[in-house]
């Protein structure tokens, strides 16, 4: 059975189908392995190698994954749905398949592997323009090219054959008949063949070392995904410090973003922030640096726990000043949206010491009860309320017939617009 390639499009006359993925898993236990049975197939209706795709479920799944494409066997580790892998083939073929700006899947990956980026070229509406490289797949491309691509390894086989044959002289009649050998060809000096001198103006020098720069700051860029997560986090915590060392982290706020989710630590990015930019005057800076904490706690959980983390690190730095305002930095913080309501009180069930010791953990805990049950008398007085609300259309009647007393929701009398209207003759 054949789906649409983009599957957004409900059009059933849609001209670019494709294999709905067939999966099939093998083994047990640790064994256990999803074989994508028909991934050439799929592959070949999106115009990519098949190892782009499940690679992609590699990196989605963070699982490993196996190739070999003799024996047409593409191979993720674990025990996976074919239906969430069809959704996880939609989110490849949006990234890394359709065009940007017709949504057409007629184009295709051109990789720079000087520069180290992946362009992207559109035949239906001619779009020429790059990838965003930030995800992991992208370092498996630049090393993996498309085989018709420069770089590729059949490329590069192709290219040395050339080179074998021209140093043999393997041309059709050129090299065994030695009798017939013709003059050479006068040379023409106005010959417009290739100059091969290098230029050596001020601007040629200059642009050679752009192209260089350019090439080694991508080359940086693609290899630091591969460090371990503590690098990782070190240089994001350098690159916060740089800035706001420069006096630049008040405008920074969507460039260390971007630099967290380009390492991938952007759950951890407010634990960082709040230890280079908070202090005992935590409660002034919340309102500073509230739009750079919210660009990462909004709709993450993860994010909001490891705020609150920070904070006990910041409290046994400056423990006097700050232990006795924990409840109004919560406070603060819950004010500011930076911190959800589940996430405080699931932070109060348990007292931990991933952060500070098992004794200070607790002396937080303690300040911070006044406003924990704050918290929770507001949340049952809004549910309370509610309640209230639907107890006053409820009345008990009384029935003489009847062994129990009957509980009947009423709706309340409208308002008798006639008994308004009289007439002046009758007073």
């Amino acid at each position: 059975m054949s789906v649409n390639v983009n599957r957004s499009v409900a059009d059933q006359f849609y001209r670019y189908k494709m294999p709905r993925l067939i999966a099939k898993v093998e083994g047990k236990g640790n064994g256990i392995k999803t074989v994508i049975v028909n991934m050439t197939d799929v592959a070949k209706a999106l115009s990519r190698p098949p190892t782009y795709p499940t690679k992609f479920f590699g990196c989605e799944l963070g699982a490993q994954t196996q190739f070999d494409a003799k024996n047409d066997r593409f191979i993720v580790n674990g025990s996976h749905e074919a239906n969430k892998l069809q959704e996880m083939l939609d989110v490849f073929i949006r990234k890394f398949v359709l065009c940007p700006e017709c949504d057409n899947p007629e184009t295709d990956l051109h990789i720079n592997p000087k520069k180290q980026t992946i362009g992207n070229s559109c035949k239906a509406c001619g779009y020429r323009g790059m990838l965003d490289t930030r995800h992991k797949l992208c370092t498996f491309i630049l090393k993996n090219p498309p085989e018709n691509e420069p770089g590729s390894v059949k490329e590069k086989k192709e290219k040395k054959n050339r080179k074998k044959d021209k140093e043999n002289g393997s041309g059709s009649g050129e090299a065994g008949n030695h009798n017939d050998i013709d003059a050479p060809d006068a040379v023409d000096g106005d010959d417009d063949d290739e100059d091969w001198a290098e230029e050596t103006t001020e601007e040629a020098q200059r642009r050679r070392m752009e192209e260089i720069s350019a090439h080694a700051k991508n080359l940086t860029l693609s290899e630091d995904l591969e460090k371990t997560l503590e690098e990782r986090v070190n240089i994001f915590y350098n690159f916060v410090k740089q800035k706001r060392d420069d006096g630049a982290i008040d405008a920074a706020d969507k460039e260390i973003l971007a630099e967290a989710e380009r390492l991938d630590v952007t759950a951890m990015g407010p634990l960082i922030l709040s230890e280079l930019l908070f202090d005992e005057n935590i409660r002034d800076q919340i309102k500073k640096y509230k739009r750079h904490f919210l660009r990462f706690c909004v709709n993450n959980k993860k994010a909001q726990k490891y705020l609150l983390g920070g904070f006990e690190c910041l409290v046994k730095l400056h423990q006097a000043q700050l232990l006795p305002r924990v409840p109004v930095v919560f406070k603060d913080l819950y004010d500011a949206d930076l911190v959800e309501e589940d996430v405080i009180l699931s932070w109060a069930e348990k007292v931990s010491k991933k952060y500070v010791s098992k004794e200070l953990a607790k002396e937080i805990h303690a300040k911070a009860a006044p406003f924990i049950k704050w918290l929770k008398e507001a949340e049952e007085e809004s549910e309370g309320s509610e309640a209230e609300e639907d107890d006053e259309n409820v009345e008990v009647v009384y029935d003489s017939s009847a062994r129990e007393l009957k509980v009947e929701t009423v709706k309340p009398d409208k308002p008798d617009e006639e008994e308004d209207d009289f007439d002046i003759d009758a007073i």
